[in-house]
């Protein structure tokens, strides 16, 4: 074997988990905070991060199994799990790795100020909490 196909084959083997899929997030047409939030996900992640206008929507969020409750601008789908509104990467980071039983996805419901993407220099962040939902009731992840 050539050294640097050796090279290649260690680099594919050595590539993290989460950069190996693109992640696609679904979006209400034309929402610009939207674009802020994939561009911190697609730094963090080291991955494309393809955005799709989506007239429907609320068709995403129900297939994913969100609670109405919890819905957002955005909902994107990464490893297996979706992630509506505006959630930290750090939270996303976490719950990937750590993949609890029972829980499809996590959440920021509306659109909080402060959350990421939705920063506003000289602005005051709101409180927010990131939820978590899947096959049981919904449960506070983090607090923000």
């Amino acid at each position: 074997m050539k050294a640097t196909t050796l090279a290649m084959a260690i680099a594919l083997v050595a590539t993290p988990a989460l950069a190996a899929t693109e992640a696609v997030m679904h979006r209400d047409p034309g929402c610009g905070c939207c674009e802020k939030w994939a561009a911190q996900v697609r730094k963090a992640f080291g991955r494309n991060v393809r955005i799709v206008d989506d007239a429907n929507h609320p068709a995403l969020q129900r297939r994913v199994g969100l609670p109405s409750l919890l819905a957002s601008c955005h909902t994107a789908l990464i490893d297996g799990m979706a992630f509506e509104g505006h959630v930290p990467v750090a939270d996303m980071k976490r719950v990937l790795e750590a993949k609890p039983k029972g829980v499809r996805g996590l959440a920021v419901p509306g659109m909080p100020i402060g959350s990421p993407g939705m920063e506003a220099p000289g602005g005051r962040a709101q409180p927010y909490n990131v939820i978590a939902f899947g096959s049981g009731p919904s449960t506070v992840y983090a607090r923000h």
